[in-house]
């Protein structure tokens, strides 16, 4: 039997992640804003910013200032099978239209996280972003891992590289 994601809309107009196409690897992440205050942060401290109403496009906004990065929320929990994550990566169409970066990406949704999903959105730009209720905002990007145990003891050396960082150095 196919395993499956357990998914709770935490309002009725709320959007599940949608595949684009058939091939799509990432489901996309909506923004849900409705009746919303929205976390956010800068090098500061942290803040509650309010939604706005767009009368003639009837829906809910909110602007994100410059370097800040927002806890962006998307009105739904989910239940990943065990094994599995939930990777949160940026919308190249995102990025390349309003500049925003996902700053932790990707991002990792552990399989019994309980709350509602957001994703951390960041603004590294000089003025403010509009995000809007409803917009594909990220995606998720579902990856199974593996857990081994940790054993304490002496690394050897198991090859003939030393130094530098990273794979071959910098």
């Amino acid at each position: 039997m196919a395993e499956s994601i357990t998914l709770e809309l935490l309002y009725p107009d709320a959007r599940a992640p949608e595949r684009a196409t058939e091939d799509a690897a990432g489901y996309d992440l909506f923004v849900y804003l409705t009746h919303r205050t929205v976390t956010c942060s800068d090098y500061s401290g942290t803040s509650e910013v309010p939604t706005f109403r767009d009368r003639e496009k009837k829906l809910s906004y909110f602007e994100l200032p410059p370097n800040a990065t927002a806890m962006v929320p998307l009105g739904f929990k989910a239940k990943l099978p065990a094994g599995c994550e939930a990777q949160i990566r940026p919308r190249s169409g995102t990025t390349f239209k309003k500049g925003l970066l996902i700053p932790n990406s990707p991002g990792t949704i552990d399989a019994d996280y309980p709350e509602e999903w957001m994703v951390l959105v960041r603004n590294p730009g000089t003025k403010n972003v509009r995000i809007e209720h409803g917009e594909r905002i990220a995606q998720m990007v579902l990856s199974r891992f593996e857990v081994l145990p940790i054993e304490m003891g002496k690394v050897g050396k198991s090859s003939s590289r030393t130094g530098g960082f990273g794979s071959t150095g910098i």
